[in-house]
C-alpha cells in the first residue's frame, strides 16, 4: 500500500454536498424517523441468523441423507452472507441502532463470520470508504498478484485469463479472513497506527484475534468432529461449502459496486490531492445495481445502493430506497454522475468486461 498522504479538494463551488445533506436531513425530520435501523431490520436480523444457524443444529442433530446435508451447508452459506451484509455491516458503521452497545454486540457478529471487527472496520470504514477506488489506498482493489482490478496495478500474463478464473477465487474470501488475512491485517494496521475510533492496545487486539479464532474453529469444526457421530470428512466438506457459498455471494456483491466499467479508478496529483471533494469522488467511483428489485434490496442489505451508502454510511440500509430518489435528483441537478445498472445481470456483465479489459497487456493495448 502507498504511503502517500491523500487529501480531497475542498472546493465545491456549487455546494452539492451541503444541498444534498440538507435535503436528506429534512427527509428524516419531516417524516419523524430515525436514521438507524427499525423493526424491519430487527426482523431481518432474526431471519438471517436463523438461515445461518438453524441448518447447523439440524446438521448435527439429525441423520439426513447426503443430498440434504449438502443443501443445509449451502443454506448456511447464504445465511452467513446475509448476516454479514445486513447485520454486521450496519452495526459496524454505527447505523444498526442509536445505542452504541447494541451496535457493538451486533457488529460482533463478524466473529461468527470468521472475521475480526478491528480489521474490518479499518479496511472497510477507514480505507475503503475514505479512499474509494484509489489504487494503493483502497485495499478492496488489492487481490495479490492473481487478479488485476485497476489499470494502475501491475499487469502479469496470467491476468489475460482472469475473467475466466476470477469467479473460482471469489468463493475463497471468507477462508482468507479465517486463515491468513486477519493476522496479516492486524500486524499491518497496528504497525501503521490505524483504527476506526480509539486505537486498541496491540496485546488486546492480538488476544481478541487469537481467542475468537480458536472459538470459531472450535464451534464449527472441533465440536462437531469430536462430539457428534458424523464423519470428519463430512464436517470439513460442509465447512468448505458453507464458506465458499458465502464468499462467492459477498465477493460478487462487493465487485458490482466498484469493479465495473462505470466506476472510475482515479489517482491523486503529484502532491497527493484529489481532483474532487470526497462526496463528489464517491459519485464517480461508486455504482448502484438492480435497485428496483425488492429481493435484491432485501437480501443484500442495501449494498446494491452503494451510491447512497458511500455518501451516507451512517444511515441504515433500510432507508436507502427512499433517500436514493433525493440523491439521484440532486446529482442530476448539479450535473454530476449517478451511476447505476438497472439489473444485476447487466452489472455482472460489466464486471467481467472490466476484468477482461484489465487483463489486456497495457503495453500493447490502450485502455
Amino acid at each position: 500500500m502507498s504511503n502517500t498522504q491523500i487529501t480531497f479538494s475542498r472546493i465545491d463551488s456549487a455546494k452539492f454536498f451541503r444541498t444534498l445533506n440538507k435535503r436528506v436531513n429534512d427527509y428524516f425530520k419531516e417524516n419523524k424517523i430515525s436514521r438507524n435501523g427499525n423493526w424491519k431490520l430487527h426482523l431481518k436480523t432474526v431471519v438471517m441468523f436463523s438461515i445461518y444457524l438453524t441448518p447447523y443444529f439440524l446438521f448435527l442433530a439429525l441423520d439426513f441423507p447426503w443430498w440434504a446435508q449438502l443443501l443445509l451447508t449451502i443454506v448456511m452459506g447464504v445465511g452467513m452472507a446475509g448476516v454479514g451484509m445486513n447485520v454486521m455491516h450496519d452495526a459496524n458503521h454505527g447505523s444498526y441502532s442509536s445505542k452504541k452497545w447494541v451496535n457493538k454486540i451486533m457488529g460482533g457478529s463478524m466473529y461468527i463470520l470468521a472475521g475480526n471487527v478491528y480489521n474490518w472496520q479499518v479496511q472497510h470504514n477507514v480505507l475503503h470508504h475514505t479512499y474509494t477506488n484509489i489504487h494503493g489506498h483502497d485495499e478492496d482493489l488489492e487481490a495479490g498478484r492473481v487478479l488485476r482490478f485497476s489499470k494502475h496495478a501491475k499487469w502479469r500474463r496470467m491476468h489475460k485469463f482472469q475473467h475466466y478464473y476470477s469467479v473460482l477465487l471469489y468463493g475463497l474470501l471468507t477462508f482468507n479472513w479465517a486463515l491468513t488475512t486477519d493476522f496479516q491485517q492486524t500486524k499491518r494496521y497496528l504497525a501503521r497506527k490505524l483504527s476506526f475510533g480509539k486505537f486498541p492496545k496491540p496485546a488486546t487486539q492480538w488476544s481478541i484475534l487469537i481467542i475468537t479464532k480458536l472459538i470459531y474453529f472450535g464451534v464449527w469444526l472441533a465440536i462437531p468432529i469430536l462430539f457428534f457421530d458424523i464423519a470428519w470428512w463430512k464436517i470439513l466438506i460442509g465447512f468448505f461449502i458453507m464458506h465458499y457459498v458465502a464468499g462467492l455471494i459477498l465477493s460478487i456483491v462487493f465487485q458490482l459496486a466498484h469493479v465495473v466499467e462505470a466506476a472510475e479508478m482515479v489517482l491523486p496529483d503529484p502532491s497527493g490531492t484529489m481532483k474532487n471533494t470526497w462526496a463528489i469522488h464517491q459519485l464517480f467511483t461508486t455504482v448502484n445495481f438492480s435497485t428496483k428489485n425488492k429481493i435484491m434490496n432485501w437480501f443484500t442489505g442495501g449494498l446494491n445502493h452503494q451510491v447512497e451508502h458511500h455518501i451516507f454510511p451512517n444511515i441504515s440500509h433500510i432507508h436507502y430506497t427512499k433517500i436514493s430518489k433525493i440523491v439521484k435528483q440532486t446529482a442530476i441537478e448539479f450535473n454530476l454522475p449517478y451511476n447505476e445498472y438497472k439489473t444485476t445481470r447487466k452489472a455482472i456483465i460489466a464486471h467481467f468486461k472490466h476484468l477482461r479489459e484489465m487483463g489486456l497487456n497495457p503495453a500493447t493495448v490502450s485502455i
